[in-house]
């Protein structure tokens, strides 16, 4: 049995195999990112048989060898690098170069026989790549609405009195066309009333008035030409990026409807086809964990128990890893769960009866609510409430 470790780098891996005693068979080799660099590879490790091959999945220049080492036949296990991290530090090892990381990668392979991981779908790629890129379009819309906040608090820092919110139609169609305090003043109230922000409504003759009258004795000082042009172009960009996430929003729930695991999971209270999307993108099947406490703990809503000696924890905090961001989206849907869900809701309750606080209560439930998405990934059938029910005599 070969064992190989590979090193992945944006331009160049290296790659080195350890028989079973963790004998070294292939030296360290650099390996390009390229057509001749893959097939020297593919021509180094030869047949795929009795041959294991072990790589950390660092950002996302593992995905191209994986695609072509998996072609070819190979098995390969991916790898937390926290995992290689901890082997190495067992052996003392102080020295770090990309030659000693791919040979303790492949001993790190013979020695704890990591599974194979399976070929993503095409599916479960696409909803993944789809929904990280509607989460970078939020982060640049969220930015760009900050940037309008700073430039209107300079030039009409009255403006949110009438209109609340800068992120919707109504602020931006308004400050599109008139970008400043000076702008509003230089408007007939007509003007403002008639600017029509969705494509149906109009602003209308009572907050064109109140517009019009405040920008007459706005203290805002800053009307010039680098300010209104700001504006404009940051406007633009929130509509341009409201409509992208609106396209993408589409997209994403078509891919879903043609998912098996991810179109299940809708059917359990609190999570829909976003909370769904999401799920699909960070674990794939979530039946591959080998149990629920193995997916609770991935996620990261396991308590971090640590007592030793003397030292006696009132209260267990969660553990310091795990998935953060999916931590995150599953918040709101756990609560809409204890909300919608009577079985749920039951659990949370009698948490809090018993003493517990909001918080910890709210992690129970998110892990309960994994354990529901684990089970429905696993029997591919739709979530079934089954409430016990106390026999009568």
């Amino acid at each position: 049995m070969r064992f190989v470790g590979i090193d992945v780098a944006s331009e160049v891996h290296v790659v080195a195999a350890v028989d079973t005693a963790c004998d070294v068979l292939i030296k360290p080799t650099k390996i390009g990112e390229d057509a001749g660099g893959y097939a020297r590879l593919l021509k180094l490790l030869g047949s795929p048989e009795e041959t294991l091959v072990a790589m950390e999945a660092t950002g996302h220049y593992w995905r191209n060898v994986f695609a072509a080492l998996a072609g070819a036949g190979f098995k390969i296990a991916l790898l937390n690098p926290l995992r290689t991290r901890r082997f190495a530090e067992e052996d003392l090892q102080r020295t770090k170069t990309d030659a000693i990381d791919a040979l303790g990668i492949a001993r790190f392979a013979a020695q704890k026989r990591p599974p194979a991981t399976p070929v993503p779908e095409q599916a479960t790629e696409e909803l993944r790549e789809l929904v990280r890129h509607r989460d970078r379009l939020v982060q640049d819309l969220g930015d760009r609405v900050r940037q309008l906040h700073r430039l209107v608090d300079l030039g009409f820092p009255e403006f949110t009195r009438t209109v609340k919110d800068l992120s919707s139609q109504l602020a931006v169609a308004i400050l599109r066309e008139f970008p400043t305090a000076e702008a509003f003043r230089n408007a007939s109230f007509k003007a403002v009333a008639k600017l029509v922000y969705d494509g149906r409504h109009k602003v209308g003759l009572a907050r064109a008035r109140k517009l019009v009258e405040a920008a007459r004795e706005s203290v805002g000082a800053h009307h010039g030409p680098a300010y209104r042009v700001q504006i404009r172009h940051t406007c633009d960009a929130i509509t341009m990026l409201r409509e992208q996430i609106r396209e993408l929003d589409g997209n994403v729930a078509q891919r879903l409807e043609e998912h098996e695991v991810g179109k299940l999971l809708t059917t359990i209270d609190g999570i829909g086809p976003h909370t769904a999307a999401r799920l699909v993108a960070e674990l794939g099947d979530p039946s591959a964990f080998r149990s629920p406490a193995a997916l609770a703990s991935y996620v990261g809503v396991v308590p971090g128990l640590k007592l030793s000696g003397k030292k006696k924890g009132v209260r267990a905090p969660l553990a310091s890893y795990g998935n953060a961001r999916l931590r995150r989206a599953l918040y709101m849907p756990t609560l809409t769960a204890i909300r919608l869900s009577p079985w749920l809701r039951a659990f949370y309750e009698r948490l809090r009866a018993r003493g517990k606080p909001g918080k910890v209560a709210l992690v129970a439930c998110m892990r309960k609510l994994l354990h529901a998405v684990y089970s429905v990934a696993k029997n591919r059938r739709p979530f079934e409430l089954r409430l016990e029910t106390n026999a009568t005599p």
